[in-house]
């Protein structure tokens, strides 16, 4: 068994051995309060206790105690890939512990590391549903399988106890290493030439290698990642593409198939071309993230057009009322995003990391934490059905969100996402901080010549478009800082988000001098000075709604428009028109004309009825544009389109037809 554990990391998801830029752990940047620190909240205090309650009624953790116990398969419940939803659920707990030192969470991680770690086979091998008497045998269903995704999982859950405790003596970390070392012994070389059909094993085996330093992790990823696009993997209705087995990574153009294995697995594919300096790779790697963010992803970062193999559909394939935008789709987005940023900086990365945390990774949970969208249309035609809070629904379909799915990764997805937030907001170079995403946080660290770093945040973004940076001279309660030096400039770099046309910069010094102000354009704006205590930079975004309009290659919302509100988009839905004399968003139109306005806190548009008349001798086609029925403009609210569905069944939708 290989043991060499790195504590220099920072307490974060990824720690790549280079880049443009690096991030700042949980160690470093604490979310405050505000629009995340809620969330956080509500994830910290119901959904992991709720996920935990639904891995213990589904079964899925008694699947382990099973294989411990020598009695599977009876009685084993879940689909094949269950483990990895435990595994995923100890990662979010792991983060958790590591953001708020919760002693209760602490104790329901070690007795379910326990559980995992007993049901594990002198030779490393851990899965509960291959490889006992009959069972299908070990690696044996490589397509459908999932057990090398279910390991990269388990892997990604030791990296964030390593990073969050240290040397803990609970064990995940010694699990992971030994089924990590047979990984490399049955797949490597002179093993197994094959992959797995769900991309994931990659990305764990990378994050492993730099958390323990074992080189031959990382080369087992590369060997993975390059056997993509070989034909290995047998043939399926949907073809290899599904799988990303049709094109080696280094030739595809963008990303294809499954969203969820192909996000995966770009995350995974940078990891190694970053690791291993090679720029080929990760060149392709951008490229195909610029066409698939250009042409096959949703408004709301949402990505996957295709519900019957839940995958990418072809160039402007993006139907509103078939969008699947699988939640986890956006969380893999976000991983390959994220990865890319690190490696390049460039602000874009972070723009579609914003757009996808509000839109697709908000939507997802209710306000109480509880309950879960898994796909993320854009348009409901028909109200949908309140879930039964005890049972398990059926994934896929958006209706209402749902406790718990037969499916059930995007709930724990979400939950390790929440939990480790923090360590997305922001990076560090060698000459200073730079500040990605909005939120009230507290930020202290020390550039590698040991300039001390520290400020705080102050926003109510995104209700407001102003972010306040306050220059701080103490080390607050993180340990890693002492007094800043007065004479000792550093570099302040802020987003400024690519809709955000006519921001400003204020930088206010605390000693009384002038203040200075100017204009900013959207990517990265820099300030550089010898920050002293009390000094403050405000960057104020235009949070004005705007009207957004779909390139017209997008056949199925040809006509329509979307309206906007800084990072948020919105939604319509029925409950708001009764003053329309409409039940329907089918039944309305945007009045020409019109612009959305802001009063008592919400967006409002102005819309026309075009009536519902279900006459036979209607025919819904005319020529030259037909206005549509009724004179008269009523004003209606919007809804952020991460509160739809909050106030019971309605209709929705985000792309409103314009009127002719």
């Amino acid at each position: 068994m290989t043991m060499q554990t790195t504590t220099t990391a920072p307490q974060a998801p990824v720690a790549p051995a280079h880049g443009r830029l690096r991030p700042l752990g949980q160690e470093e940047v604490r979310i405050t309060g505000g629009f995340w620190g809620d969330r956080q909240a509500v994830n910290g205090r119901n959904t992991l206790a709720h996920i935990e309650s639904r891995l213990e009624s589904e079964g899925w953790l008694g699947n382990f105690d099973r294989a411990a116990a020598g009695t599977l398969p009876e009685g084993r419940r879940g689909r094949e890939f269950s483990d990895s939803e435990v595994y995923k659920y100890l990662e979010a707990l792991a983060w958790e512990i590591g953001r708020t030192d919760d002693a209760d969470l602490e104790t329901r991680l070690r007795a379910v590391v326990s559980r995992v770690a007993a049901a594990q086979e002198a030779d490393g091998y851990l899965n509960t549903m291959f490889g006992r008497p009959r069972q299908g045998p070990r690696w044996s269903d490589l397509e459908w399988g999932h057990e090398l995704y279910c390991l990269g999982h388990l892997f990604q859950a030791a990296v964030a106890r390593e990073r969050t405790r240290p040397g803990a003596d609970d064990g995940l970390l010694q699990v992971a290493v030994r089924a990590a070392d047979l990984v490399c012994a049955e797949f490597g070389p002179g093993g197994r030439d094959a992959i797995c059909g769900h991309a994931e094993v990659e990305v764990g085996l990378a994050e492993l290698a730099r958390a323990t330093g074992e080189p031959r992790y990382l080369e087992q990823a590369r060997l993975f990642v390059d056997r993509h696009g070989r034909g290995t993997l047998r043939d399926i209705e949907w073809g290899r593409k599904y799988f990303q087995d049709d094109v080696p990574v280094r030739d595809a153009t963008a990303l294809r198939g499954h969203a969820v294995r192909a996000n995966y697995l770009a995350a995974g594919a940078a990891d190694v071309a970053v690791d291993t300096g090679d720029a080929e790779l990760l060149g392709a790697l951008r490229g195909q993230w610029d066409r698939t963010v250009a042409r096959r992803t949703y408004i709301t970062g949402g990505q996957g057009s295709h519900h019957q193999d839940e995958a990418f559909g072809e160039d402007w394939e993006l139907p509103a009322d078939r969008a699947y935008s699988e939640t986890c789709a956006g969380v893999g987005s976000i991983m390959f995003s994220w990865r890319l940023l690190l490696a390049g900086g460039d602000p874009r990365h972070a723009d579609l990391i914003e757009r996808t945390l509000y839109n697709v990774v908000a939507t997802s949970p209710a306000p109480d934490g509880r309950a879960f969208f898994y796909a993320n249309t854009l348009h409901q035609r028909v109200p949908g059905v309140p879930a039964d809070g005890d049972a398990t629904s059926p994934r896929a379909s958006s209706s209402l969100r749902a406790p718990w799915f037969e499916v059930s990764c995007c709930p724990p997805n979400v939950a390790r996402t929440l939990a480790s937030l923090d360590a997305y907001l922001a990076t560090a170079d060698d000459d200073g901080v730079q500040l990605h995403q909005y939120a009230p946080a507290s930020v202290r660290t020390t550039l590698p010549d040991g300039r001390v770093v520290a400020f705080d945040v102050a926003t109510e973004y995104p209700a407001s478009g102003r972010i306040r940076v306050t220059s701080s001279a103490s080390s607050g309660a993180y340990g890693r800082v002492g007094a800043a030096a007065a004479d000792a400039p550093w570099t302040l770099t802020l987003r400024v988000p690519s809709w955000a046309r006519g921001a400003r910069l204020r930088f206010a010094p605390a000693n009384g001098g002038p203040a200075e102000e100017r204009e900013v354009e959207p990517g990265a704006v820099e300030i550089r000075r010898a920050f002293g205590a009390g000094d403050i930079v405000e960057l104020e975004l235009p949070m004005t709604p705007r009207i957004s309009s779909p390139d017209p290659r997008i056949d199925a919302i040809r006509g329509c428009v979307a309206i906007e509100r800084g990072p948020e988009v919105y939604a319509l839905e029925s409950v708001d028109l009764a003053t329309a004399g409409a039940a329907d968003v089918a039944d309305v139109v945007l009045a020409a004309g019109t612009r959305p306005s802001e009063r008592d806190g919400r967006v409002w548009i102005d819309v026309m009825s075009v009536g519902a008349d279900d006459s036979a001798a209607t025919w819904p086609y005319a020529g030259g544009g037909a206005a549509p029925r009724g004179a008269a403009s009523v004003s209606v609210p919007l809804v952020p389109y991460h509160e739809w569905a909050e106030r019971g069944p309605s209709t929705m939708r985000v792309w409103i037809p314009a009127a002719t």
